[in-house]
């Protein structure tokens, strides 16, 4: 069954780096509860306290650029979000938050248009954000069926054992 998430916006603008999404200062812990205390505290010091489960990331371009640490993504899904919207992701964040079963979507207006507090709707399954606080809907292009399997098996490493336990292996 597909249900579609729902959550208020945190709002940013372009460029948000790995570096500010998980200072490197915290790079010393692998503990995911410890990381989410520290996302986004360089940008946004309310951020990790009061973001909920279910909450939002909305940005503009080039999300994620920056290193290439995992911690980013592991931070913001540990912290409650359950999806980011931007107008564009760096590559590496793309792939780094697809393989720890962190959704993120690309969408323009949508980012364009969300302001922080928003209440935003977000349909994996087929595509569709909307802005309910602003009654705004918006396509996307939808993950193939595989990812969105990765997706909500919570990554790659669960996605994989998943599969080798079909198979026997």
């Amino acid at each position: 069954m597909n249900t579609p998430l729902v959550g208020n916006c945190w709002k940013y603008d372009d460029n948000v780096d790995t570096d500010v999404i998980i200072p490197a200062r915290y790079l010393n812990t692998s503990d995911e509860k410890e990381l989410a205390k520290h996302c986004l505290e360089d940008i946004d010091t309310t951020f990790a306290q009061e973001v909920k489960q279910g909450d939002i990331i909305v940005a503009g371009e080039n999300f994620g650029c920056g290193s290439s640490r995992e911690h980013a993504p592991i931070a913001i899904k540990a912290s409650g979000v359950s999806v980011v919207i931007a107008k564009s992701f760096a590559r590496i964040f793309f792939r780094n938050a697809i393989n720890i079963g962190l959704p993120i979507l690309e969408h323009k207006d949508a980012a364009d248009d969300a302001q922080k507090g928003d209440l935003i709707s977000v349909d994996l399954q087929n595509g569709v954000i909307k802005n309910i606080s602003k009654n705004k809907e918006y396509r996307c292009e939808k993950f193939p069926p595989e990812i969105q399997d990765l997706i909500a098996q919570g990554g790659l490493v669960n996605y994989t054992k998943k599969k080798l336990e079909k198979s026997g292996v």
